[in-house]
């Protein structure tokens, strides 16, 4: 199975934008290099067919090219640029959206199978065995027959779940699903803050409602995050505060206090820092 016979299946030719194709697998277009794009990843699967995207989360960028898997085990604020891009050679990205539940459905039926685990972070990229690209064509397959697919796609779905929980860097997805693992901890640790992030965050009690340590916390949540607590609940500030911007009728001091500043000079002085222009420029959309 290669890269270009998938790249043929969505169609080479498609128009920049998002698109379901079949089941839960979406189509990532861009012709070319687009400007930032902030947002929160849940957890997901991305397969790079063509082109080249850089991801920034926490301390780390990290960089993706045709071939690579993408697998994000935690919820995770993020500033994405397509960085390699045309309309001769779009960047072409398949998204699946990845179900714990599945997943730990999975696991169950495995058993005692061994697995390696261990602590990595919550993005984690390598290059796409034969299993998983062969996997991905025969649900993207299911289209061209919807009434097979009504019986298979379910089926084909579980195995990309099962190509996922056992993929080279599936390592913080296994360890996730280990009960009581910092991965697990951690995990509640950001659902909680993303309920939340408007209020003060007191980092020491969050730490003890997931059963940890305040020192532990601290370590554990950084290698997964590659950030701190208080960094982490200041991206889904900044990140929902510019999706308010872009979408209008909000004015900066507004969504300053909307997403829990105090400060609108606090809030402009750490957006500006974070996506390279003051609020101001994204205002309905103006950067």
């Amino acid at each position: 199975m290669t890269i270009a016979r998938l790249i043929k299946r969505v169609g080479a030719g498609a128009e920049s934008g998002y698109r379901v194709l079949t089941g839960n697998v979406g189509l990532m277009v861009r012709t070319a290099p687009g400007g930032m794009d902030a947002r929160v990843y849940d957890p997901l699967a991305c397969l790079i067919l063509q082109g080249t995207k850089t991801t920034s989360f926490g301390d780390r960028t990290a960089t993706v090219r045709a071939g690579d898997m993408v697998l994000v085990s935690h919820a995770l604020p993020v500033v994405a640029r397509v960085t390699e891009a045309s309309p001769e050679a779009p960047y072409i990205a398949l998204v699946v959206p990845i179900d714990i539940a599945e997943l730990r459905s999975v696991r169950d039926q495995l058993g005692d199978e061994a697995f390696e685990t261990g602590e990595t972070d919550a993005y984690a990229a390598s290059p796409a065995s034969d299993a998983m690209l062969d996997t991905f064509d025969r649900y993207l397959r299911l289209a061209d027959d919807p009434t097979q697919a009504r019986v298979l796609e379910p089926l084909i779905r579980r195995e990309l779940h099962l190509r996922f929980l056992t993929a080279d860097n599936g390592t913080t997805l296994r360890d996730l699903l280990e009960r009581n693992s910092y991965a697990r901890n951690i995990s509640r640790a950001l659902g909680a803050l993303r309920n939340d992030f408007r209020t003060r965050l007191e980092v020491a009690q969050l730490a003890q409602s997931v059963g940890m340590s305040a020192s532990s916390f601290h370590r554990h949540f950084r290698t997964i995050t590659s950030t701190t607590p208080l960094q982490y609940q200041k991206d889904l500030r900044l990140t929902e505060a510019r999706k308010l911007l872009i979408a209008g009728d909000h004015s900066v001091s507004s969504v300053a206090f909307e997403v829990g500043y105090e400060s609108p000079s606090q809030f402009s002085r750490e957006y500006s820092r974070k996506f390279g222009t003051p609020p101001s420029g994204d205002v309905a959309g103006l950067s």
